[in-house]
């Protein structure tokens, strides 16, 4: 049996992304069972302890364990990551044109929708 192997970061970002559509607070367990590939017990709780020291999740005490919830802003989280990114690049232009053409019909209306907002547009 293959088992996928992800960074951590690539898993943080997903354990962000299920804690941020979650309704309410999840046990290490429940997280798990909505994360592609289940990945191991002790690996979600190392992710969980990370963001807890992030201050991105909290946490209470439920029965003899713990449950997380996301307390940061997931669009800011995912705004700062591309923002670190974009200004690590020699050529930020080349970045965000491959970025543009990397969208969907639909994430590219939106961002057409938000820039006429702002009166950027083209």
């Amino acid at each position: 049996m293959e088992v996928s192997r992800r960074r951590l970061g690539q898993l943080e970002a997903e354990v962000l992304a299920v804690l941020a559509g979650a309704d309410d607070y999840l046990s290490p367990a429940e997280l798990r069972e909505r994360l592609a590939g289940t990945p191991a017990h002790t690996t979600v709780n190392t992710v969980l302890f990370r963001l807890l020291d992030k201050k991105m999740v909290e946490r209470l005490p439920r029965g003899r364990g713990f449950v997380y919830r996301l307390v940061a802003d997931e669009s800011g989280l995912a705004a700062e990551r591309m923002f670190a990114h974009l200004r690590l690049a020699h050529n930020p232009s080349s970045v965000l044109s491959q970025f543009v053409q990397g969208l969907s019909a639909s994430e590219e209306a939106a961002l057409r929708a938000f820039l006429d907002e702002r009166g950027e547009g083209t």
